[in-house]
């Protein structure tokens, strides 16, 4: 049988208001699924209706498509994974009990366990209460299933089987053997360090059920994708785009497409039911383009996350009142340069370098003239011993991305840190590009004997001055970010770092302190200043460069 899981014209199809779902593989069993899960009632809307009544037809299209994809003749689901990322208030959680309920009633297992996996226990009600909601307003399914509120099981008093809403913060999932699983939120596990872990636990169950799948719901988060929600929204979009085959996996992703992404089409009214296919119903339209026009103005961060979740627009840097004014010109002046070719591009370079405690980052930052264009390209790094993991939960998920990404390097052995830094520091000596080396004077002693015993002249290490003193160097940096002559590499890492900074006033200068940012690092970034404070003394071109001579 052919079938795809990708939808390559997703775009289109959200704007013409057509569907991204596909049809189902197996018409027969999503349409018996389709008949039981409408006539479920919604007990929260006024008059009590049932889901067929006062559902749009993605609803419909959505259900069909998790059950139509199970094969009566072998017994076998054949797509196993749903992603379902859509804005906030479009019925997600109820919709989630409704499709539970109805798995619960069709399953053929006896003493078969059904999991809704929520974040919190906030999460966890807002799926449970639908469900036993639903149960109870139908004198059939009343007779059929027993409730248990105060551990939020629904079970079967025949076959024995339940559905099990489990929150993470309070509830474990170890021992579980679920074959249909459910989690709610999604975005608010990727800022758990363990979440792969209980995934893994949630999901060993289905090694040995064949008609086992799960099913991710959620919004956008309120901060930038981190952690497992990162990676599978990732994952869905490449399978959507076609640029992943993966029969198994269904991403149905409501979000803008590129182009309105790019040129503020969100902010258009008219548009909102791109992200909200469900305006109309329990999403009206007015009242989202009061809370547009009431939060659009603020920089504290609440317009981000508005759109965000209520119209799925990812966000970027966090651009908060206390932001650093370079923050707002940040990710306009990317320009993707590798190590090589900036030193290959420049006539002379600065390095700073700054933090490495064990709960720090220890961060690195080139900053090279181009001999062509006299502009500066900034290209950072940074380490981390695992330890940081461990020190600081809330940051994990979002440093291990980093890692993979290739911008953090996590070092199993302390020292090996300052040496990888110190022998990057050295090829560019041995280049003959290297100008001076600024290093914050209160953590010196480590990088300055790895930097020597690498090979870089002591004289050519000079410790910069930090507090009030760097806001020279802060003010220069922001300058030249709005002038278009810094040019940086876009790595998240620095992304993030940018929107960590918090400006203190002192006197007629500016701070950034790691102090202000809290847990947040900013590492990196003060190794920026401290390269950009060097480089803004016009340092002569270096001579002698291999690059020139080969």
């Amino acid at each position: 049988m052919q079938w795809t899981t990708a939808c390559p014209d997703w775009a289109n199809r959200l704007v013409r208001e057509q569907s991204i779902i596909p049809a189902p593989i197996f018409p027969d069993h999503a349409e018996q699924a389709l008949g039981i899960f409408k006539e479920l009632r919604v007990v929260d809307l006024p008059g009590k209706p049932t889901f067929g009544e006062c559902s749009k037809q993605w609803v419909f299209d959505f259900v069909r498509a998790i059950f139509g994809g199970y094969d009566v003749e072998t017994g076998k689901q054949l797509i196993r994974e749903y992603g379902l990322l859509i804005s906030k208030k479009n019925t997600k959680s109820t919709i989630a009990a409704g499709i539970m309920l109805t798995a619960l009633i069709l399953c053929w297992r006896a003493e078969e366990e059904h999991l809704i996996l929520a974040p919190t226990k906030e999460v966890a009600d807002n799926s449970f209460k639908p469900a036993a909601s639903m149960i109870r307003a139908d004198e059939e399914l009343s007779d059929l299933f027993h409730i248990q509120d105060h551990i939020r099981t629904i079970t079967h008093r025949v076959n024995r089987n339940s559905l099990k809403v489990v929150a993470a913060d309070t509830d474990t999932v170890s021992g579980k053997k679920a074959g249909k699983v459910l989690v709610d939120e999604l975005w608010l596990f990727g800022k758990r360090a363990n979440a792969e872990a209980m995934f893994l636990e949630a999901l060993g169950g289905q090694i040995s059920r064949d008609e086992g799948w799960v099913i991710y719901l959620t919004t956008q988060s309120d901060d930038p994708p981190a952690g497992v929600f990162k990676d599978r929204l990732n994952y869905w979009r490449d399978v959507r785009d076609g640029k992943v085959t993966d029969l198994k996996t269904l991403g149905i992703l409501y979000e803008f497409p590129r182009q309105m992404l790019k040129t503020k089409g969100y902010l258009n009214p008219e548009n909102f039911y791109i992200t909200n296919p469900n305006i109309g119903r329990s999403v009206s339209a007015e009242w989202l383009e009061d809370q547009l026009r009431k939060n659009l103005s603020k920089t504290d961060g609440t317009s981000q996350q508005f759109l965000a979740k209520h119209l799925n627009v990812e966000i970027g840097l966090g651009l908060r009142s206390d932001r650093w004014a370079g923050a707002d010109f940040w990710e306009g002046a990317v320009e993707r340069v590798t190590l090589s070719e900036l030193l290959g591009r420049s006539e002379v370079v600065t390095v700073g370098v700054d933090g490495g405690g064990l709960d720090d980052l220890l961060g690195l930052a080139l900053v090279g003239r181009c001999k062509d264009t006299g502009g500066w390209l900034a290209w950072c790094r940074a380490w981390a011993h695992p330890s940081v993991l461990e020190r600081r939960k809330e940051i994990a998920p979002r440093l291990q991305d980093f890692a993979k990404d290739g911008d953090l390097v996590l070092v199993n052995q302390i020292g090996d840190d300052v040496e990888e830094l110190a022998s990057i520091v050295a090829s560019v000596e041995d280049c003959g590009l290297l100008n001076m080396v600024g290093v914050d004077p209160a953590g010196v002693g480590g990088v300055l004997e790895a930097l020597m015993a690498a090979g870089v002249p002591q004289e050519k290490i000079i410790g910069i001055s930090q507090g009030w003193k760097l806001g020279g160097a802060i003010k220069t940096t922001e300058r030249k970010l709005a002038e278009g002559v810094l040019r940086h590499g876009g790595q998240p890492m620095m992304a993030w770092c940018v929107s960590n900074a918090k400006v203190e006033p002192k006197g007629n200068a500016i701070l950034i302190t790691k102090q202000a940012s809290g847990t947040a690092k900013i590492d990196p970034l003060m190794a920026l200043f401290n390269a950009v404070q060097l480089m803004s003394l016009n340092p002569a071109a270096q001579g002698g460069s291999f690059w020139e001579d080969s």
